[in-house]
């Protein structure tokens, strides 16, 4: 046999096979689309739109609630249709979201449309990740980490290619811009067409509990139970007998699935996540006002903050997939993930105090801590946050996490501007603060006997 060309060395070091590879594409051309409209949205919303500061502000706030309710809605569908169609389905809603954009200046209207589109935005967010835990079993981290890559090449495409368009500054420009995000979406869909769906647990469950006198047999065709692992899985990926209490729901007898709504360690896990979710804030608005506001560093510094961020999640993502390689291990870095951020915070509240280059310097090592801050958080939460999940209800305990991302998204931005107002002590204290919930999260999700951290459910296809 010949060596192996250095495209089916890269292909085999991507998890999920053919299907883990689509779903990366789609992923990145999403991401483009994403990269157009975020750099385009508030000026085709003050000059194609017309709509003044304070109806921009209201346009965003709302959509921006209506999309809170994205992630449990498609977890929950996920569990009960098709996963491959669902996401089809969710990405040209998404579409047809963004063109509808062009037919209208009313700002009811517009509230109609942008919720419509941050609903589906949020949903496809957990569907697509629902489909990469399915498709990648086991390796599910180190694809998330790749995935993770593939969003921030994307990202930074689609922000090249609105900054290049955006130089004519007409608004021509932006609604083409804004198709060009339609187009992703479109693409996505038919690049999701060419994928297979994998099995779900909680389908060939709910196919498998037989009514009163019914056979259990299957249809023909259809995944039995033991379908929906691979043969060749590891013993300690199959779990016969270590099921979480939160799974007893499945137990033979019983025909109802878990709910995560009842689940208090499920549900405190993910407030939990909403706070360590910060950084996102604190990349987004907090590092550039302080830096303008209360540093003596140059200007120019802070789009290189948010460029180094970018270049470093590109470059170690992958790498940082062995922090959350098993959920043994995925706790035992919430330690260093402590450490990260009490790191951020204090070279934060550091940055106020010397000369500008001293404030450039610091500024440069709280953007990189928090930086590895992200990339740790990305691959613990990930694992953690499947490996608490019951097998047969496992899009809707996804879609409750994904609430997480979302009220962070609303209330970040709050306790950010808090610690700004509060000086170099709320930089420390909020460090502080993001540490102490990484020793209460380790403490929360420690492996209590009952095995939900000793395995992790396997729901997936290879092909």
């Amino acid at each position: 046999m010949g060596k192996p060309t250095w495209r089916t060395a890269l292909s085999d070091r991507i998890p999920g096979g053919r299907d883990g590879r689509r779903m990366l594409t789609v992923t990145f051309v999403d991401r483009i689309g994403s990269g157009l409209w975020g750099a385009t949205a508030t000026l085709y919303f003050t000059y194609a739109a017309g709509l003044s500061t304070a109806e921009i502000g209201v346009l965003l706030a709302v959509s921006g609630s209506v999309g809170i309710a994205g992630p449990p809605l498609g977890g929950l569908l996920a569990d009960r249709v098709p996963l491959r169609p669902l996401l089809i389905i969710v990405q040209l809603v998404r579409a047809v979201a963004s063109l509808a954009l062009l037919t209208t200046t009313d700002l009811g209207l517009l509230l109609a449309i942008t919720s419509v589109g941050s609903l589906g935005d949020r949903a496809a967010s957990v569907l697509t990740k629902l489909y990469a835990t399915r498709v990648a079993g086991p390796g599910r981290v180190r694809y998330q980490a790749i995935s993770r890559t593939a969003m921030n090449v994307g990202w930074a495409v689609g922000g090249l290619a609105a900054a290049a368009a955006l130089t004519g500054g007409t608004v021509t420009v932006y609604r083409w811009l804004l198709i060009g995000d339609a187009l992703s979406f479109l693409a996505s869909a038919l690049f999701t067409l060419g994928c297979a769906e994998p099995p779900s647990a909680a389908r060939v469950a709910a196919k498998s509990t037989p009514a009163p006198g019914e056979s259990t047999a299957s249809a023909p065709g259809e995944p039995t139970p033991h379908d929906s692992a691979p043969s060749d899985s590891a013993p300690s990926e199959s779990a016969p007998s270590q099921s979480a209490p939160s799974n007893s729901a499945s137990a033979p007898g019983k025909t109802t699935a878990p709910t995560p709504w009842r689940d208090r360690r499920y549900l405190t896990y993910t407030a939990s996540e909403a706070v360590l979710f910060l950084d996102d804030s604190v990349f987004k608005i907090g590092l550039p006002l302080w830096a303008v506001t209360a540093t003596s560093a140059p200007h120019q510094l802070v789009p290189l903050l948010l460029v180094l961020n970018n270049v470093l999640v590109v470059l170690f993502q992958v790498p940082f997939a062995r922090f959350g390689a098993t959920p043994h291990t995925a706790r035992a870095s919430l330690w260093p993930l402590a450490g990260a951020f009490l790191l951020g915070g204090a070279a934060l509240a550091a940055s106020t105090v010397g000369a500008p280059w001293l404030a450039a310097v610091t500024l440069v090592l709280a953007a990189t801590a928090f930086t590895v801050a992200e990339m740790l958080h990305a691959t613990i939460s990930w694992e953690l946050s499947v490996v608490l999940a019951p097998p047969t209800a496992q899009g809707a305990y996804l879609g409750v996490h994904g609430l997480a991302q979302a009220v962070q998204r609303s209330v970040g931005p709050l306790a950010v501007t808090a610690a700004i107002a509060a000086g170099p002590l709320g930089w420390l204290g909020l460090g502080a603060g993001l540490a102490a919930m990484c020793g209460a999260q380790r403490h929360l999700v420690r492996d209590r006997g009952d095995g939900a951290l000793s395995v992790a459910p396997v729901t997936v296809s290879e092909h």
